[in-house]
């Protein structure tokens, strides 16, 4: 399996003026670069980051996938979305940025579980409310 993140490297760096949007991205990045870090623990083949910047063509780093959205009649590439292609060839697309850092935060917990490394990552307010929302199972092995 391999994963491919793709972020704007100009949101990352906070150019486009949306904090929420540069604290998430940047969660994305640490999260995917932690994956990395321990991507055999979770039997990844390779994860891949790509940073794209305006002046240069947005081609995936590895995975031929690039998704598209339309606004104002016109296609316009998605700058953010993380691919996930499994054993069987078959690829999953996620565009929705709170989606994508909640996936990569499930890979980072399949991790932890692994090994007994902290490989915890500092999350933004922002980032952390979206993986609190999304319930990735730290909360149901204390309950029980």
């Amino acid at each position: 399996m391999r994963l491919e993140l793709r972020v704007c490297q100009h949101c990352l760096d906070g150019d486009h003026g949306n904090e929420k949007r540069t604290a998430v991205l940047n969660d994305m990045v640490d999260c995917a670069e932690q994956i990395q870090e321990y991507k055999e623990v979770i039997d990844l083949d390779a994860v891949h980051i790509r940073k794209v910047r305006d002046d240069e063509p947005g081609k995936p780093a590895a995975l031929p996938v690039v998704s598209a959205t339309i606004q104002n009649d016109q296609v316009v590439l998605n700058d953010t979305q993380l691919v996930a292609e499994g054993q069987d060839g078959n690829m999953l697309v996620y565009t929705n940025p709170d989606d994508v850092l909640t996936v990569l935060a499930g890979n980072l917990d399949e991790v932890s579980k692994a090994v007994t490394e902290d490989v915890t990552v500092d999350l933004s307010a922002v980032g952390a409310e979206i993986v609190s929302q999304a319930d990735l199972g730290a909360n149901r092995e204390q309950e029980q």
